[in-house]
């Protein structure tokens, strides 16, 4: 069965507005999906200082390439600015709201619900600090550039990004990945280039989880893997099998829960299949 992209593409990506006043349009070049768990790649001069809302977030490559998140929540209108030196161009984006349904999960084992055994806590405690430390990774690199394949090459969505979980009866909080269920051992392949951060099986609500940085903080992360086939710092390329499906972890079948995160903004990866970023390297005619 070929991927099931129904509902995947949340809303139109609205046009960028480019400022009057820009003298050089070159100097700062866009393109993305202005939504809601969407992105932005752009070009401007090599090691710019990236700035969101005033605050400087990013630092764009040598040949001038940079990623923006837009989080779940984020809000509907965006000032991204590019300062090098004495030079600046600024940009007010518009970020289209997000629509996401409600789905109901049941016959989950309380304990991935709800849990409250003393030991289970200080396990989770550690699991979240293991993964703080993986998402904590901001590899000084532009691997997003090309853009991303799906990590499976068939797949059924089973469970959309962002949508209001209800777990057991139990309201959640949003689910932050898409779910592309497969058969169980299915080869999960790397939809990009880039840097391994965390390779750890047995998590308890993720089970297998493989978080990969391809750079600038933009990670993607891998849950109820069956298989891991690669190791912390391991460089990996676009298409290298990484791992197998599984049902592991808080997992009522076998799946692949796809995630991806610029920094502490959760995005919808399934909006960076196809996308690329604009022509690479910095082509202003500006001293």
């Amino acid at each position: 069965m070929t991927p099931d992209r129904r509902g995947l593409l949340v809303g139109a990506a609205a046009a960028l507005a480019t400022p009057a006043w820009s003298r050089d349009p070159a100097d700062l070049v866009l393109t993305g999906r202005m939504v809601q768990g969407g992105f932005v790649m752009g070009r401007t001069w090599p090691r710019a200082l990236i700035f969101i809302g005033g605050e400087a977030l990013a630092t764009a490559s040598d040949g001038g390439l940079f990623v923006v998140g837009f989080d779940r929540d984020a809000p509907t209108s965006v000032v991204l600015e590019a300062r090098s030196g004495a030079r600046s161009e600024r940009r007010t984006l518009p970020v289209a709201r997000g629509q996401f349904p409600s789905t109901r999960i049941d016959g989950l084992p309380p304990s991935t619900v709800e849990p409250s055994d003393p030991a289970l806590l200080k396990r989770i405690q550690r699991e979240v600090a293991i993964k703080t430390e993986g998402f904590a990774s901001r590899h000084d690199g532009d691997d997003f550039r090309s853009g991303f394949d799906w990590p499976l090459a068939s797949f059924r969505v089973s469970s959309e990004w962002g949508s209001q979980r209800v777990l057991n009866g139990t309201p959640a909080r949003p689910h932050y990945g898409i779910d592309l269920a497969a058969p169980q051992g299915t080869s999960i392949r790397a939809p990009a280039d880039g840097v391994v951060t965390l390779a750890q099986p047995g998590m308890h609500f993720e089970g297998g989880l493989t978080l990969i940085d391809h750079g600038q903080g933009l990670i993607t992360a891998y849950l109820h893997q069956s298989r891991i086939d690669v190791l912390p710092t391991q460089r990996i390329s676009r298409g290298q099998v990484i791992g197998a499906v599984g049902m592991t972890g808080r997992a009522t079948g076998p799946h692949l829960c796809w995630r991806m995160r610029w920094r502490d903004r959760q995005m919808n990866p399934a909006l960076m299949v196809g996308q690329s970023a604009p022509e690479s390297g910095y082509r202003s005619g500006r001293a």
